[in-house]
């Protein structure tokens, strides 16, 4: 099992943390044994889910790569379909080849259809867009004078350089499947199937929803292992993460005192991080993370927690309070 941050990269005008803070946050993340440190992609705000945006993925794994020492940095998830495929495999591998090999690409399709018709790609496409982008990414990194053609993607004999250093290519997770609450994030899903379809197709590892109940969880993965064995894919190398936002409260505190730590970020009410997310006691979160891996058939391999904010305290409980009592994983 390892365990990983999804880190509080919000973007807060003059109140967004500095370089220093984080650099200083995953080092001794570091120290506490976690493995990877990933972050949201999101270009405007994206009421109501979210009452802020994040600081630009790429960017901001760049220069996490200059104060870090062995934390992998990635994404979780970064839009895919929104970036050009031929461009995007360059400026990943520049990334994976700065930081050491220490990266790992975690990719979705989006939800937010404001930023789709900004950057002109259609959001009914978003789908097979992303599907084409992975197979001519991972061409593009894997050889030279590479031929791709698609219905959306199309290129000949092109090469880039450099490639990254893990080869055949950086980890990749893939985020989706079903959840409870598609009308807070402006879609509804009425066939996942293609959805868990790509993930039984390309994924290294599979990221559900944070909010996804385990029942969901559970009748998604007997999905995805059924479409795996189709693609001639052996499930049980396909990855699986349980994430989800948390706070951990002290013994005796109420979960109305974390209110507002989840406003800096959340556009929904405590009823609804009470449910969704992970806030309450260090037992009480460590049984939820262990009902979730026991969704997965016990087969997690990656617990990927998001705090709400850069406090060592948070930190420090996850790693000696939280983790310790969780049940299960591999």
């Amino acid at each position: 099992m390892r365990y990983g941050l999804r880190i509080p990269s919000f973007a807060l005008g003059p109140r967004t943390a500095s370089l220093d803070t984080m650099g200083a946050y995953l080092r001794r993340a570091e120290d506490l044994g976690f493995d990877s440190a990933v972050t949201i992609d999101h270009l405007l705000l994206t009421p109501p889910a979210y009452a802020c945006t994040w600081l630009e993925a790429m960017t901001t794994l760049a220069a996490l790569a200059g104060v870090t020492r062995t934390i992998r940095l990635g994404t979780m998830v970064l839009v895919l379909p929104l970036r050009n495929p031929v461009y995007f495999a360059k400026e990943w591998a520049t990334l994976d080849v700065l930081s050491g090999g220490r990266t790992i690409l975690g990719v979705g399709v989006g939800w937010h259809e404001e930023e789709f018709a900004l950057m002109d790609v259609p959001y009914r496409e978003r789908g097979p867009r992303t599907s084409e982008a992975l197979e001519a990414v991972r061409a593009l990194w894997a050889g030279d004078d590479v031929t791709y053609e698609g219905k959306y993607y199309r290129f000949r004999n092109l090469t880039v350089d450099p490639k990254p250093v893990q080869q055949p290519h950086p980890p990749i997770w893939i985020g989706g499947g079903t959840q409870p609450s598609e009308k807070v994030y402006g879609q509804t899903v009425p066939n996942i199937d293609p959805v868990l379809r790509r993930i039984a197709r390309y994924a290294d590892t599979w990221v559900p929803h944070s909010s996804a109940t385990p029942e969901m969880v559970k009748g998604d993965w007997a999905k995805v292992q059924t479409f795996a064995r189709e693609y001639g894919r052996d499930p049980g190398r396909i990855g699986r993460v349980y994430s989800n936002f948390v706070w951990v409260l002290k013994p005796g505190e109420s979960p109305q005192s974390a209110a507002p730590r989840f406003k800096v970020y959340s556009g929904m009410d405590l009823d609804y991080w009470k449910t969704y997310y992970l806030l309450g006691t260090a037992p009480e979160v460590a049984e939820r993370i262990s009902a979730r891996i026991a969704a997965l058939d016990g087969g997690v391999d990656h617990i990927v927690l998001n705090p709400l904010d850069w406090s060592l305290e948070q930190l420090e409980l996850i790693a000696s309070e939280v983790l310790p009592r969780v049940r299960g994983g591999r």
